[in-house]
């Protein structure tokens, strides 16, 4: 029966094609759709991972960054690192606001780095500083080049002129980008410079992060101490909350795409060698038979169609970042795991229809006079 379903499937190209590419193409919807919000989800979390913090420290009950307002009193950074196991203490000041470049305004989360710096700053610098001075701005150079921007040009952050001193790389979303300042331009930016809004924490070599977050929560008061990886993921799920609608109804759009390809296709791939298999149930070939052979050239069709929407996925996961694009795509294995399960439930329903018309083959029928 896995002969006479390769054999149906492959006898003619051009429904070989049409039952493959389309699958592949409802797939292709549903892997990129993940694949994006994989590296949004990264790209989002990308400051913090590549922050060198092992914690971050933040006002009492605030767990993430976007969208969200932290402020700790300026001593904040000499307590925590009086802490016993930590090894340094960075105080970051951040907020969101626009950067206009040129004919472009874009949403930046702004960063303020103090002088001595041991965590937090820009972590890929592609051309010019890797710290500013007065007056000056490191930005993403993606950016810079749609703006048709470099350095030496000046940028406007808050309704103040900076110079573009340095150009960073994987630092923008298509929620926004991260620049960073000196401490002493955030601070003339801001009506209360006395606050700052991060601590971000190295600890001593041996000592466990989780260990050290508890006892600075213990130590100081009105903060919340994470270790880098659960920061991280409390600012994933927000990303996660605020698009978990539209993803679910564009997959199930491809589902609903898929399905509607698959069963139109194996109806009449059925429908048109009807005579054959009443030529087999003539010949003693049972229904169960019968209904091996269309599974099977349904999971045939869907399994190729995957293989080909998974290539596609990895190549635009590869040409977009070309692209200097805001966007990157990741596939994960979570998403393959899910999207297989869809390519099984479409390969079985798409099944259900022709099967029924297989129930009621006549075997006669085949003597009939065309």
């Amino acid at each position: 029966m896995l002969r006479l379903a390769f054999r149906n499937l492959f006898q003619s190209h051009a429904r070989l094609v049409i039952s493959v590419g389309g699958v592949a193409l409802a797939l292709l919807l549903i892997l990129s759709l993940d694949a994006v919000m994989t590296g949004v989800e990264r790209q989002v979390t990308a400051y913090i991972d590549f922050s060198g913090a092992d914690i971050w420290v933040a006002q009492e009950n605030v767990r993430n960054m976007h969208m969200a307002y932290s402020a700790l009193s300026a001593s904040a950074a000499d307590r925590v690192k009086n802490v016993a196991g930590v090894a340094s203490a960075t105080p970051i000041l951040y907020l969101t606001g626009f950067i206009e470049m040129g004919k472009d305004r874009n949403v930046a989360y702004i960063i303020g780095l103090p002088s001595e710096l041991e965590a937090g700053g820009p972590w890929r610098v592609v051309a010019g500083k890797t710290i500013p001075e007065l007056k000056e701005i490191i930005v993403d150079r993606g950016l810079a080049l749609r703006a048709e921007v470099g350095i030496g040009d000046t940028v406007k952050v808050l309704g103040e002129e900076f110079t573009i001193a340095g150009l960073s790389d994987g630092s923008a979303t298509i929620t926004g980008s991260v620049a960073f300042i000196t401490k002493k331009d955030w601070n003339r930016l801001q009506t209360n410079p006395a606050a700052v809004s991060y601590v971000l924490v190295r600890v001593q070599s041996g000592e466990s992060p989780e260990v050290i977050a508890a006892r600075i929560e213990n130590q100081v008061s009105k903060v919340t101490a994470q270790t880098r990886a659960q920061f991280a993921a409390q600012e994933r799920q927000v990303v996660k909350d605020m698009s978990t609608d539209l993803i679910t109804i564009m997959n199930l759009v491809g589902f609903l795409i898929g399905l509607a390809v698959m069963a139109l296709t194996e109806y009449t791939a059925t429908l048109a060698r009807r005579a054959e298999y009443g030529v087999l149930k003539a010949l003693g070939a049972r229904n169960s038979d019968l209904y091996r052979a269309v599974l099977g050239q349904a999971f045939i069709s869907v399994g190729l169609g995957f293989a080909v929407g998974l290539l596609f996925t990895f190549l635009l996961s590869a040409l977009v970042p070309r692209l200097d694009l805001p966007l990157a795509l990741e596939i994960s294995g979570e998403s393959l795991v899910r999207v297989g399960g869809v390519s099984v439930v479409i390969a079985s329903l798409s099944a259900l229809l022709p099967i029924r018309q297989i129930a009621g083959l006549d075997p006669a029928m085949v003597f009939r006079v065309r």
